[in-house]
């Protein structure tokens, strides 16, 4: 019987790719959309339609990824998502007591800077049909 598991690094299908590019898209959309009027581009990132439909389309399509080098990128979008959230929980717990608050605003600005690297270096990875790095 022919193995017919994928070779690590096997190129995907188009669809694997056209969905890792939507997923960055609507994730830049997530951050556009904090920059231009949100409390906080981390807060609008985990809280937004196009981020949160861009977190359930990795979960649904990262099963086609597997076994090539675009499973990274679903892994990067994915936990990229996670850890927004986990910064934004931190932050905001800092912010409720008068004396962790400076930390939590500090943890905000951070966040959001860590985050805009996140999106920009994997849809940059994922232009040059390259893995992330997880």
């Amino acid at each position: 019987m022919p193995d017919l598991t994928v070779p690590p690094g096997a190129d995907p299908m188009p669809s694997v790719r056209t969905i890792a590019h939507l997923v960055y898209a609507l994730h830049a959309v997530a951050i556009l959309l904090g920059l231009a009027g949100a409390a906080t581009v981390i807060g609008s990132f985990v809280g937004s339609l196009p981020s949160i439909v861009a977190v359930v389309m990795n979960y649904v399509k990262r099963g086609d990824a597997r076994g090539t080098w675009a499973e990274s990128h679903y892994r990067w979008q994915i936990r990229t998502f996670w850890f927004a959230l986990l910064w934004l929980v931190v932050a905001l717990l800092l912010i409720l007591t008068m004396i962790g608050a400076p930390i939590g605003f500090g943890v905000l600005v951070a966040a959001t800077v860590w985050l805009i690297y996140r999106i920009a270096r994997g849809w940059l990875r994922l232009l040059d049909r390259q893995p992330m790095y997880v």
